[in-house]
């Protein structure tokens, strides 16, 4: 009886006419994982992973297996037990579906795709290709689990139906009215869906035109461009422009060849960005933010402000060089090194995937990836980048697209203000940047396909390796990625390994026992080079003993499913760690229970329980054995296998209040820390009373802000890790209260969209706690971030509800700070008015809670807005008023943003001999608490001020120094500032300035 199914949508099977019951929401996800990889071998831990993602059962394996027998059973009731199944088969560790186009819509539309593209006729191509699209009811296995349709199998057909969209837009330009008028349907909806996407648009406004609607062509070019402005900053590129130019010139037949599927949607996106706004307000703490760019609250300035050319940027910047350190030896892979080498003559662009017989980790996939990019390196003249997406880091912190395209813009010179809100926008930029530049890039540690598709250039020049656990099909099918799977090390190779390791006359001594080491590892190279490094150290231990060790301790890592490699790789480990002392080992442990990909010794000390000089000896113990690396002096990393055996290892050996103990010293390391760094960074700034730290946290202390900020950024990825991870491990308090003492830092180094995250959940937490206070601080940090991300309503709605928590628990301080939030933003917005309104709030909430500083802070943000609106003697008075009272009580922050504000006031008053002096009081100050930014934004004002005095030269000195500060912080003022260092310039030498 025939049996067929249906994954293009939701997920449906018949046996003859009966539709078939297909079981529990697991089995439904299992089959429709192995129906969108049809006649594909599929690994039983890849279907664990996809069906359970980070917590699968120990029962999993069974679980499966009892699926795949409730299924065979159901699509064949008559099958004799122990015979093979027609359908369900086993293969290569795991399951193979066996489909034809037949029976499965996934087939039969891969098998009109390929049709369509062999026959030359545009019609008969076009009908095909409507044909195959008529088969999509939804997304791929549309009502299974969410969490398992994010799988990159799922992906990577949503993918395909897309390019088929594009295809026959494409075929139906080429043939009549009627076949354009059926695939402008499904055309209109996929563009409904990709917005940014240029080339889909493109297809889409040529299709409205050759279909008689011309104006309709004409409004989705004016809504495209738009967003692309709006979102991106960006104009539209030279297809979408084409297609704009043909309407308008009506000629609607593609008659320029077609470009390639893989073609991104911004690839031609220029790579300028023009100032946004950014707010308002003097004072260094005002809303957290103070002394922010003034384009926003000078009215209309900002929206006729130059481009911020990227491109220009890039060239001062040193290209990145961010491979790691080349291996210092490397064995084997002589086979897939030639196929890469084979892979860059003809195409340079191509990407590279990267994979393990069974995702296994350990198998060398980073080592192979990051040898042969050294290989290649001088090819590629624009930079290496690198990234660790940590995709399987047992602690559940994968690295977000988002963190990891920032951190490229960050590596490409981009400073962190003039990157876009959101992840298309960002992607869009990235793309834009590599345009026309040779780029090798390196993204080790995929989770799938999803998880690299926003890092991949658009345009050819750039070489892409991915390395990931998984197969990346999506890659393979929507990039045309060339895909590699690695498998372990063969005898000879293992023996090499070993070779070149322990040197080789110690292996030509004991060549069986060399040979029983190498079994024992299963050729794994994660297992040889820990024991390896453990034989190395203890040259005189016989070789044969290192084997019989090894065969004693065969077992299995339980997060793999107990396949041989893994069970290999824990032997491996296991003959290192029982050689390490008690303290050793117990710090192996703990520290798998670091939430970031590498942590420092303070960390280490206070997960330990530790003082510094304590941490060191262990430490440095396990970098001996191999089983931590010192990445750079004072951080430690491991391989994610070590650290899934450290894990293992913990739960079975150490006490749960001796795990929860330690992960509350480290979320204490972090939040004093932080709270530490932040007090140095803005002394004067409202901020949470802490508690205690708990006995045993080591609490790392600032001599100066360059010291803070450098520890902030080095550990930011950390930092967001531990507040989603204290709030998953029960510690809610620490959470919301981490998020609170990062706000600053993450507003004040533009990571807009890291901030959203972090204080969401940070709401979460201390609403689980039932919290009120830490839900008052995280709905005003909320609706700060919501501001700057320009999603106004959404702003006001935090805001408002944190003035009723605050109001709730009696603060009136945290009540008048959120004004001083609304006023900030509103500033931003032009609306000075309201802005003064929620002033006067604040003012008279802080005077009730007798805060002297928060009412000299909107005293001074008050005169700010008076300058703002063209009031100067009132801003005098005010900025007067704030200024002695900060010196009463010995605020030399606030005091220096008063003198600040005073000479700006003066200035506009055409008063600049006492302009001039307020600020050289300000310099002063600011030079004095090392707030960098904040003197080069004085200087900025000297420099006006000369300016318009006629001292051309001195108002060039003051722009220079302005400039070399901006430009060693990576500030985007520094472009602005530049452009007016060669008008002083040029106006000292009697030429017209370019911007009078």
């Amino acid at each position: 009886m025939h049996t067929r199914f249906t994954v293009l949508g939701p997920l449906r099977a018949w046996r003859g006419e009966v539709e078939l019951e297909l079981g529990p929401p697991k089995q439904r996800a299992l089959l429709a994982f192995l129906l969108a990889q049809p006649n594909h071998p599929v690994g039983t831990h890849e279907i664990v992973d996809a069906l359970w993602r980070q917590n699968p059962p120990d029962s999993a394996v069974n679980v499966v297996h009892r699926h795949i027998g409730a299924l065979r059973r159901l699509f064949e009731p008559d099958m004799p037990s122990r015979s093979t199944s027609r359908w369900l088969v086993r293969a290569s560790g795991g399951y193979r579906l066996e489909a034809d186009p037949e029976s499965l819509d996934l087939l039969r539309f891969r098998h009109l795709r390929e049709r369509a593209s062999r026959t030359g006729e545009p019609a008969e191509a076009t009908e095909l290709l409507v044909e195959a699209l008529t088969l999509w009811r939804g997304p791929t296995a549309s009502g299974i689990a969410p969490e398992v349709r994010a799988h990159p199998a799922f992906g990577a057909v949503d993918g395909e139906h897309l390019a088929a969209v594009k295809h026959a837009a494409e075929r139906a330009l080429e043939s009549g009215r009627e076949p354009r008028a059926r695939v402008l349907v499904t055309l209109r909806q996929a563009a409904a869906l990709h917005m940014l996407d240029e080339a889909l648009q493109a297809r889409l406004i040529l299709m409205l035109a050759a279909t008689g609607h011309q104006a309709e062509a004409l409004e989705v070019y004016r809504t495209v461009r738009a967003r692309l402005a709006d979102d991106l900053g960006v104009q539209p590129g030279p297809e979408l422009q084409a297609a704009q130019r043909r309407v308008l010139a009506q000629t609607y037949v593609w008659d320029d060849p077609a470009p390639a599927e893989g073609t991104r949607s911004a690839d031609h996106a220029r790579a300028d960005v023009r100032a946004e706004p950014a707010g308002s307000g003097r004072d260094s703490e005002a809303a957290g933010r103070g002394r922010d760019s003034e384009a926003a609250g000078r009215g209309r300035e900002s929206e006729t402000a130059e481009p911020f050319d990227l491109d220009h940027r890039m060239s001062l910047v040193v290209p990145p060089a961010q491979l790691p350190a080349k291996l210092p030896s490397f064995t084997g892979r002589l086979d897939e090194l030639a196929r890469f080498r084979g892979l860059l003559p003809g195409n340079s662009a191509s990407t590279v995937v990267i994979s393990a017989i069974g995702g296994m980790a350990g198998v060398g996939k980073t080592a192979l990836a990051v040898h042969w990019a050294h290989q290649v390196a001088d090819r590629f003249p624009d930079g290496q980048l690198y990234v660790d997406l940590r995709g399987f880091h047992p602690s559940g912190t994968v690295m977000s697209p988002a963190e990891a395209i920032r951190s490229f813009l960050d590596a490409l010179g981009v400073p962190a203000q003039r990157v876009p809100a959101g992840l298309d926008a960002q992607a869009a930029l990235y793309r834009s940047l590599l345009a026309h530049r040779r780029v090798l890039i390196v993204l080790d540690n995929a989770r799938d396909t999803e998880h690299v598709r926003a890092l991949l250039p658009g345009a050819p020049g750039c070489l892409v390796v991915v390395t990931s656990r998984h197969q990346l099909y999506g890659l393979v099918a929507a990039e045309g990625a060339y895909s590699l799977t690695l498998d372990v090390l063969g005898e000879d190779d293992a023996l090499r390994f070993l070779s070149d390791r322990l040197g080789p006359d110690r292996i030509a001594r004991d060549p069986d026992a060399a040979r029983a080491i190498a079994a024992a590892c299963g050729g794994l190279p994660l297992a040889l080079a820990v024991v390896s490094a453990r034989a190395a150290i203890n040259p005189a231990f016989p070789l044969s003993g290192i084997a019989e060790e090894l065969a004693e301790s065969q077992g299995s890592l339980h997060a793999f499913s107990g396949e041989a490699p893994a069970a290999d790789a824990r032997s491996a480990f296991s003959w290192s760690y029982r050689l390490l002392s008690p303290e050793a080992a117990r710090v192996f442990r703990l520290l798998a229970l670091h939430p970031g990909a590498d942590c420092s010794v303070a960390a280490a000390a206070s997960l330990a329980g530790l003082r510094r000089a304590e941490i060191r000896p262990p430490l440095a113990e396990l970098s001996r054995a191999h089983l931590v690396s010192e990445t750079e002096p004072g951080r430690f990393t491991c391989h994610e296998l070590l650290r899934a055996y450290g894990s293992e290892l913990g739960r079975s050996l150490d006490a749960p209040p001796e795990r929860r103990a330690a992960r509350r010293r480290m979320f204490d390391h972090y939040l004093h820390s932080a709270h530490a760094a932040d007090s140095v960074l803005a002394p004067s700034r409202e901020r949470l009373i802490l508690g205690p730290p708990v006995a045993g946290t080591v609490v790392s202390e600032f001599a100066d802000q360059a010291r803070a900020a450098e520890w902030l950024e080095t550990n930011r990825s950390v930092l967001l890790a531990a507040v989603e991870q204290s709030a998953r491990r029960g510690c809610g308090e620490q959470s919301w209260q981490l998020a609170a003492g990062i706000e600053l830092y993450l507003d004040r180094s533009g990571r807009r969209q890291e901030q959203f995250v972090a204080q969401t959940t940070a709401a979460r937490a201390a609403q689980g706690l039932g919290d009120v206070r830490g839900q008052a601080h995280a709905h005003r940090a909320l609706g700060f971030a919501n501001g700057r991300l320009e999603r106004w309503v959404d702003a006001a709605g935090h805001l408002a509800r944190a003035l009723d928590l605050f109001a709730y628990v009696g603060d009136r301080a945290g009540q008048g700070r959120v004004h001083r939030y609304a006023a900030f933003l509103a500033n931003a917005r032009g609306r000075h008015e309201e802005a003064l309104e929620h002033y006067a709030q604040a003012g008279l909430l802080y005077r009730e809670a007798g805060r002297r500083s928060g009412q000299a802070s909107v005293a001074n943000e008050v005169g700010w807005t008076h300058i703002l609106t063209g009031r100067y003697r009132k801003a005098l008075e005010e900025c007067g008023r704030a200024l002695a009272v900060h010196q009463e009580i010995g605020d030399r922050n606030g005091e220096a943003a008063a003198w600040d504000s005073l000479g700006y006031a003066h200035h506009h008053l055409h008063e600049h001999d006492r302009a001039l002096t307020c600020y050289e009081h300000a310099l002063e100050l600011y030079r004095a608490i090392r707030d960098r930014y904040l003197e080069a934004d004085t200087l900025v004002h000297i420099g006006e001020t000369r300016y318009a005095a006629g001292e051309f030269e001195r108002a060039a000195d003051a722009r220079r120094q302005a400039l070399d500060i901006l430009d060693s912080i990576g500030h985007p003022d520094a472009e602005a500032v530049r452009e007016k260092l060669k008008d002083a310039v040029a106006a000292g030498a009697g030429e017209q300035p370019a911007h009078p």
